[in-house]
């Protein structure tokens, strides 16, 4: 059985960081995209990092994270990070990793949109960012 559980959320004043983990059982780890994703209230989820699998192992971010966030991951360990730093109010969200055996993003040639069709999804972690 697939599993996806994130950790590491909290509250952080603005200019803080935090760094968020998501643990990976039930499938071979390095053979999947894994995505970030979140969710603030009242507004739809949006894709906040992308890591291709490792036919690719390719990284994005949405550009409202670009330069702040860091995606990583331990393959020894199953594990994902998202290194969060100079926090914003508006990163106030519920932040969740996702998984599928194929793709994390979609190229578009002229954009690259996340895919929120992910397989498998964690159940998140709250991230407070206090102005």
């Amino acid at each position: 059985e697939v599993q996806l559980v994130e950790s590491g959320g909290g509250l952080v004043q603005t200019g803080g960081s935090l760094r968020l983990s998501c643990a990976a059982s039930g499938f071979t780890f390095d053979d999947y995209a894994i995505g970030w994703f979140r969710q603030a209230p009242g507004k739809e989820r949006e894709g906040v990092a992308c890591l291709s699998s490792n036919n690719d192992g390719s990284i994005v971010y949405s550009d409202s994270v670009k330069g702040r966030f860091t995606l990583s991951a331990n393959n020894a360990e199953n594990t994902v990070y998202l290194q969060m730093n100079s926090l914003k109010p508006e990163d106030t969200a519920v932040y969740y990793c996702a998984a599928d055996p194929y793709i994390c993003r979609i190229d578009t040639g002229t954009t690259v949109e996340f895919y929120y069709g992910m397989d498998h999804w964690g159940k998140g972690t709250l991230v407070t960012v206090s102005p």
